[in-house]
């Protein structure tokens, strides 16, 4: 039976874009520069690229975080510091938060039944803010963000330290639910447990990472749980 519920959390549980699109037009506004939708979805592009190259360990944390907003200004020809503006966009990235539909009434019915984990890359100063001002730390046996465990999904090493910190760990038991292919399915693969990829905008699949299960809706998940259960009682 499925035990130890790992989650993503950034566009999984809380809905990173819409607080990114607001942080930002904040952040930059106080330099000036007014941002239209199209352009905070330009931002947007060229961030997830930076964290992909993360994912594949060709830049550090640090790197992406300044990098972002070196492309960001130089492809609109914005001339201003990417070191202030990522310092100021971080600090009201973490202010508030946006839940993705049907996430609080999720983890209200997993809570008591599953051992549920956040498994986040995102930055920790951030995490914290958000999860505590979503008020959802009390679900959670344990929080794990790549920043303290000192690797990142999809390393193997991320979920290896994860698992040791949990007690009568079996990766049998285990499954990880997140939005990225590229970080939450490659890395629950690379760790050997079991993976549900969250599509609700049904995006594309990739032929080389291939997911165990994908949900559309947050609600959809208690189901599947059960399912995969029942199906590892026949094994």
């Amino acid at each position: 039976m499925i035990r130890n519920i790992f989650f993503d959390i950034d566009d999984t549980l809380l809905d990173f874009k819409r607080a990114e699109s607001v942080a930002l037009k904040k952040a930059l506004g106080d330099f000036g520069i007014s941002l239209d939708d199209e352009t905070v979805r330009k931002y947007s592009r060229i961030n997830s690229l930076q964290w992909e190259k993360l994912e594949r360990g060709e830049l550090t944390r640090e790197e992406v975080l300044v990098s972002r907003f070196e492309i960001f200004f130089s492809e609109l020809g914005i001339d201003a510091s990417a070191y202030e503006a990522q310092a100021k966009y971080e600090y009201l990235l973490g202010v508030g938060h946006y839940f993705i539909d049907g996430a609080p009434e999720l983890l209200e019915s997993l809570y008591g039944k599953y051992r549920l984990y956040i498994a986040s890359n995102g930055t920790k100063s951030v995490q914290d803010r958000r999860i505590a001002s979503a008020g959802i730390a009390r679900y959670f046996d344990g929080i794990f963000v790549s920043q303290c465990i000192g690797a990142d999904k999809p390393q193997r090493e991320f979920f290896n330290r994860c698992f040791a910190r949990i007690e009568d760990f079996k990766s049998d038991e285990a499954i990880i639910i997140g939005d990225r292919l590229s970080s939450d399915i490659l890395g629950g693969i690379n760790a050997g447990i079991k993976t549900c990829w969250f599509n609700p905008n049904d995006e594309p699949p990739r032929e080389d990472i291939v997911p165990d299960y994908e949900i559309k809706k947050l609600s959809e998940l208690p189901e599947l749980l059960e399912v995969i259960s029942n199906e590892l009682q026949k094994i």
